[in-house]
């Protein structure tokens, strides 16, 4: 069974930095991940994506201050959030699309179940 689990989300002064971790773990082939967030009354939105090659894009929003990365040996992506604004506040879900070898042969997205980021000073 595929699950994402995160970890990283807090509390931050605007400014200030977080490092969000999502590790997945129940076998398959871990295609693209990505960061989603969904902050209140407003519609999730991506924020970054990473192929298994490395190649990266970023919302416009957090293009210079965020830096998605991942550790394939470790199914892990993370999230380096740098100069946070107070706008940054939202639920972070990480993403994942997977190939699992059953019968059939699928390739679905994963969710994790989200981490909190407040920016607050």
């Amino acid at each position: 069974q595929v699950q994402l689990v995160e970890s990283g989300g807090g509390l931050v002064q605007p400014g200030g930095s977080l490092r969000l971790s999502c590790a997945a773990s129940g076998g398959g082939r871990i295609n693209t991940m990505g960061w989603y967030r969904q902050a209140p009354g407003k519609q999730r939105e991506v924020v970054a994506t990473i192929t298994s090659g490395g190649i990266t894009n970023y919302a416009d929003s957090v293009k210079g201050r965020f830096t998605i990365s991942r550790d394939n040996a470790k199914n892990t992506v993370y999230l380096q959030m740098n100069a946070l604004k107070f706008e940054d506040t939202a639920v972070y879900y990480c993403n994942a699309d997977i190939t699992t070898w059953g019968i059939p042969i699928q390739t679905r997205a994963y969710w994790g179940q989200g981490t909190q980021v407040t920016v607050s000073s």
